[in-house]
């Protein structure tokens, strides 16, 4: 069920994708030849005024073929005929459509997650920051080092990543901002109730609201905060501190998938962490598919910039020609990780079975 559960994620996340491609592109008058789901041979097929939409036999990928795409096409309703911003605006639509499902998936378990936002409530007895230099009853904790806190668990994360004792803390109090320089932050030694001890900061935070409004908000901090995850793991990866083989992709999410809802306590538990996984996923997807990489989304969007610059100095027309060389290269070459990614995740659970 896991398996059936995770392929039909996929292909909604591929659809809606696609889908805001298509939906752009129609907007802005593009001509779309054909608009598919999955990949390989047709299964089912529509002929429509002018699109061919079809259904095809691989459940991963998907794709929305407007006319002159690949700049081979005099028709005056042409991808390339279009206005510069319209092309970047259809080239973006795609990521923005998996963000908006990220943030959707987020809506639906919102009210389930353990969000809390960082305003504070109280302080453990004998606390050192409360003070009217430090932190006081009603603040939000806005941003620590420059990273800004949309829950509680950020202030723990981004004190516990820094490396100095001293942080720069910026609050919102009584609606004026207040900012806490080179400020001593530490982890505070306090007793429990069985007569041990445990390390904490000393700050109780408010609990969360369950209105309409709040949940919204939530939603949408968690999206960011997705966002702030998937940037982060990107550094890890361009530093070291984790390696490709660490990557995973469509069979490894699936194995995962499998064993979060076999390690589920209830159905309830593992429909919540089905969405929260995928949610994560659809925002995963709407960066890393604006990154400027050749045959990416973001790719295109940064040719397109960059021949718009150029055409401008030069007063000459490019070859588009050039530009789908570079978009085809990058194309195997990313078909190639995602085979090498393909065939690590299949030995992982092999050596983990």
């Amino acid at each position: 069920m896991a398996i059936l559960f995770a392929i039909i994620a996929f292909g909604v996340l591929i659809g809606v994708h696609e889908l805001g491609h298509f939906l752009v592109a129609k907007a802005c008058g593009v001509r779309v030849n054909e608009f598919a789901l999955g990949m390989g041979p047709k299964i089912l097929k529509r002929q429509g005024k002018e699109t061919l939409y079809s259904l095809r036999l691989l459940p991963f990928g998907g794709f929305c073929a407007m006319e002159g795409e690949d700049g081979d096409s005099e028709d005056s309703r042409a991808f390339t005929a279009k206005p510069a911003w319209q092309r970047a605006l259809i080239l973006v639509a795609g990521a923005a459509m998996n963000f908006l499902l990220g943030f959707l998936f987020l809506l639906i378990i919102i009210r389930g997650a353990n969000y809390t936002e960082p305003v504070i409530q109280d302080f453990f007895a004998g606390c050192p920051y409360e003070s009217a230099d430090g932190f006081q009853v009603g603040d939000r904790i806005v941003s620590v080092d420059g990273h800004r806190t949309f829950f509680t668990t950020d202030f723990s994360d981004y004190l516990a990543r820094s490396k100095s004792d001293t942080h720069r803390i910026v609050l919102r109090r009584d609606g004026a901002r207040v900012v806490l320089r080179e400020y001593p932050l530490r982890l505070v030694e306090y007793p429990t109730e069985d007569g041990g001890t445990t390390m904490k900061y000393g700050i109780y935070f408010a609990p969360r609201e369950y209105t309409v409004g709040a949940n919204i908000r939530l939603a949408w901090y968690a999206s960011l905060d997705f966002v702030r995850l998937v940037w982060r793991s990107l550094g890890d990866l361009v530093t070291g501190a984790v390696g490709i083989r660490d990557l995973s992709g469509p069979v490894g999410i699936v194995s995962y998938v499998d064993e979060v809802e076999s390690q589920a306590e209830n159905r309830a538990e593992a429909v919540f962490d089905f969405f929260y996984l995928f949610a994560l996923i659809a925002v995963n997807l709407a960066v890393m598919n604006l990154l400027p990489l050749p045959a990416l989304d973001g790719g295109r969007v940064f040719f397109l910039i960059v021949t718009q610059l150029i055409e401008r100095i030069t007063a000459k027309k490019l070859n588009p020609k050039y530009e789908g060389y570079i978009h085809t290269a990058g194309f195997v070459l990313l078909m190639g990780l995602m085979v090498f990614v393909m065939f690590n995740d299949v030995f992982k659970i092999i050596v983990n079975r």
